[in-house]
């Protein structure tokens, strides 16, 4: 238990932020934003390593995300494509980490790693930093909601967005956060419940899939997308199986 607690901690505190935004999101349709923003993170940091410059990757990793985040916010102007315009900026995003960790010598076990990244040994104290970045990014959010307006309310939730997937990439990756962010969401979504079902849902599989990954000795990081991802997939085509059967019927 002393091994698998600090994971279970990490993907709770990670689960408490993204649930809220993956709601959004999905209401939103803007299903690649956080997939997007996790990959300009990465680019951020594929940068930072290549410069030697490790001690500031976080500042990289911010820095780009939030030039992602702008992009993306721009796009809005542009509805009709958007979508199309955040799936070309992942992929842009991807492209060019991949490139410039070529260069390195250990370029393909880094890019592995921020795309899902081994969270069994994250220190607790990176853990508690987390919480309390998020716990202030939650009062930010709480101000927004309720004070900004129009294009300052979308640009804020843009620029929350992306503080907050920058600092989680660096610690979990960005399948590990697209499938937390958007499979509790989903799955409340279709279930037609709210943020605290979100919440206890994920929560769930998050426990369920880290614990089989100690068991089986498996990458933690790419066992908790596919325990989070197959679970959602299932959810979702039993509802659809069910509620075409109750059309028919009809």
């Amino acid at each position: 238990m002393d091994i698998l607690l600090d994971p279970i901690l990490l993907s709770l505190v990670l689960l408490g932020i993204h649930a809220y935004f993956g709601r959004e999101i999905i209401h939103r349709g803007i299903i690649f934003t956080d997939i997007a923003l996790g990959q300009f993170a990465a680019l951020g940091l594929a940068i930072a390593l290549l410069l030697n410059l490790e001690n500031f990757s976080y500042e990289f990793a911010v820095a780009a995300t939030l030039g992602g985040a702008l992009l993306i916010y721009l796009a809005e102007f542009q509805k009709r494509f958007q979508e199309a315009f955040i799936g070309l900026a992942y992929a842009f995003a991807a492209a060019l980490a991949f490139l410039l960790l070529s260069k390195s010598a250990q370029g393909a076990e880094h890019f592995l790693s921020l795309t899902a990244a081994d969270i069994l040994f994250v220190p607790r104290q990176d853990i508690l930093h987390t919480a309390i970045f998020y716990a202030v990014i939650a009062i930010l959010i709480y101000f927004r909601e309720r004070y900004l307006r129009n294009r300052w309310r979308e640009l804020g939730f843009y620029l929350l967005f992306a503080l907050t997937v920058s600092s989680s990439v660096k610690l979990a990756g960005v399948f590990v956060i697209f499938a937390i962010l958007l499979a509790p969401a989903l799955v409340s979504h279709l279930l037609r419940r709210g943020l605290i079902f979100a919440w206890v849902y994920g929560a769930a599989i998050n426990v369920a899939g880290i614990v089989a990954s100690y068991y089986w000795d498996l990458p933690t990081g790419f066992t908790l997308v596919f325990f989070q991802s197959a679970a959602a997939l299932i959810v979702f085509l039993i509802l659809a199986f069910v509620r075409r059967s109750a059309g028919e019927k009809r």
